[in-house]
């Protein structure tokens, strides 16, 4: 009977620790996988430095999303977003070319984003 006892504790603790396994690869987290500043040549009316990332999100459920970010501040945990489709996102950005009209992101696909100035300057 003990041996059954010590079996399923230990079946449990194999399950235990199997699920903590998969929930610490699956816990929620959020990478910046592109990171570009505007020049100083370039200058807002704001006159405050801007930058742009590609936020990564990983969920819990395994989802990833991707959204681009243009702002003030530098960490990117606020700005103005653009949601991109999970595709064009795991991708990534070829370049960024920033003017005094607002950046233009292009990605390898071929595909370009413009982000008007007027959306991100002011703390947007």
């Amino acid at each position: 009977m003990a041996a059954v006892g010590w079996t399923l504790l230990g079946c449990l603790g194999g399950v235990v620790l199997t699920t903590a396994f998969v929930t610490a690869l699956w816990w929620p987290r959020t990478e910046v996988t592109y990171r570009s500043s505007a020049p100083s040549s370039v200058a807002y009316d704001d006159q405050s430095p801007h930058f742009l990332g590609l936020v990564h999100k990983h969920t819990l459920s395994g989802r990833n999303t991707y959204r681009l970010v243009v702002g003030r501040d530098s960490s990117l945990s606020y700005g103005h977003w653009v949601d991109l489709d999970a595709v064009l996102g795991a991708k990534g950005i070829r370049s960024t070319t920033w003017t005094e009209s607002g950046v233009r992101v292009r990605f390898p696909t071929g595909h370009e984003i413009f982000v008007p100035a007027r959306s991100f300057m002011y703390g947007r």
